[in-house]
């Protein structure tokens, strides 16, 4: 049971960073389509738990530190390449964007400078990059039941202090911009390009654990996890999207709302769940090219932060608007290959049978 909620813990991590964690994410994908963005996280929650478990289990099966032998084995050679040149895109922009989150949470709630917190995230998932694959997933999961609670309190708060129905707030919540069609697209969308961002790390982290059941287990567990965090953390925003829907990192001024001392300690959490998508991304992408526990992959690694600290300049919000749902379209791949990946694995086994 403590390797199943490791892994849980770790895949939550992984995918929970700056966008969801802040809330930035929710009001564009769920929020920002009112009460239909209610049906939204109940599809999101059944593909996670999904494919979360796929992922995983198909790490653990391959027992590989890097995503590329999972991929190609799942996907052939030529839809493989797609799928992790797809990766490789992902892993590296999302970690950019989770540096530019790190200077966001620090100015919005400190007032310090975006680039005081763009310089502490670089300089701690390198040092923890440098670090075994056990112990980066350790570090990983160890953050998430912090988030967990204060979802649960921001929610119930929200709940209790509402000024107005959900029904009076649909208007007010559908009249803020998002770059998605309809709720429906944006949900299989967010899967799509939360997978990608999730999908190197999970392999990764599934490769780590011997036990196949413990493994897909831990990624089910992992993936309905996340849909009761996006159910509630939309429900929580959608309460106060008259106030919320104006900062740039909704759930943070929500806390501030209840208690400034609650909202620097959910700052601190924050800056934690930043750290552990920025980590998941470094890592994985970096374990892509080069053998991991190297002294090859420490430079590398370390040649990669500094670029991806040099592009976190672009911005936080725009980056989440704009290049999030990009990569959405672009995994829409890599969820079909999961999706029939065990009737395929089932049919080879099968041939595999009648021969012998």
């Amino acid at each position: 049971m403590k390797s199943t909620w490791k892994i849980a813990s770790a895949f939550t991590g992984i995918i929970v960073g700056a966008g969801l964690a802040s809330g930035q994410e929710i009001l564009q994908y769920f929020t920002s389509f009112g009460l239909l963005g209610i049906l939204g996280a109940i599809v999101t929650t059944a593909l996670f738990a999904y494919t979360g478990m796929m992922l995983v289990y198909l790490g653990s099966r391959s027992q590989t530190n890097s995503h590329k032998d999972v991929i190609y084995k799942i996907s052939g050679k030529y839809l493989g390449t797609v799928i992790d040149y797809v990766l490789i895109f992902t892993t590296f922009g999302v970690g950019v964007v989770m540096i530019a989150g790190a200077g966001a949470n620090l100015n919005q709630q400190f007032g310090v400078p975006h680039v005081v917190g763009t310089i502490l995230m670089t300089i701690i998932v390198l040092l923890v990059g440098m670090l075994k694959v056990n112990r980066v997933v350790a570090a990983i999961s160890s953050v998430t039941p912090f988030l967990i609670l204060f979802v649960i309190i921001v929610s119930v708060y929200s709940f209790l202090t509402m000024d107005s129905s959900f029904a009076a707030l649909n208007d007010t919540a559908t009249s803020f911009d998002t770059t998605l069609p309809n709720w429906f697209i944006s949900a299989i969308n967010y899967v799509s390009f939360n997978i990608s961002v999730g999908a190197a790390m999970a392999i990764v982290m599934g490769g780590d654990e011997k036990n196949r059941k413990v493994a897909a287990t831990g990624g089910l567990l992992g993936g309905l996890i996340l849909g009761v965090i996006i159910m509630l953390s939309h429900l929580a925003i959608f309460s106060k999207i008259e106030e919320a829907g104006n900062y740039e990192m909704p759930m943070l001024g929500i806390v501030n709302d209840i208690s400034p001392i609650l909202g620097t300690i959910f700052a601190i959490v924050l800056f934690g769940m930043i750290f552990n998508t920025a980590i998941s991304m470094f890592y994985s992408f970096s374990a892509r090219f080069v053998e991991v526990e190297t002294k090859s992959f420490k430079i590398f690694l370390t040649v990669t932060m500094i670029a991806g600290f040099l592009l976190s300049f672009v911005g936080f919000t725009d980056l989440v608007a704009y290049f999030y749902p990009l990569i959405g379209y672009l995994g829409l791949v890599l969820i079909g290959v999961l999706i029939v990946t065990p009737f395929r694995m089932k049919k080879i086994t099968a041939l595999k049978e009648r021969d012998n």
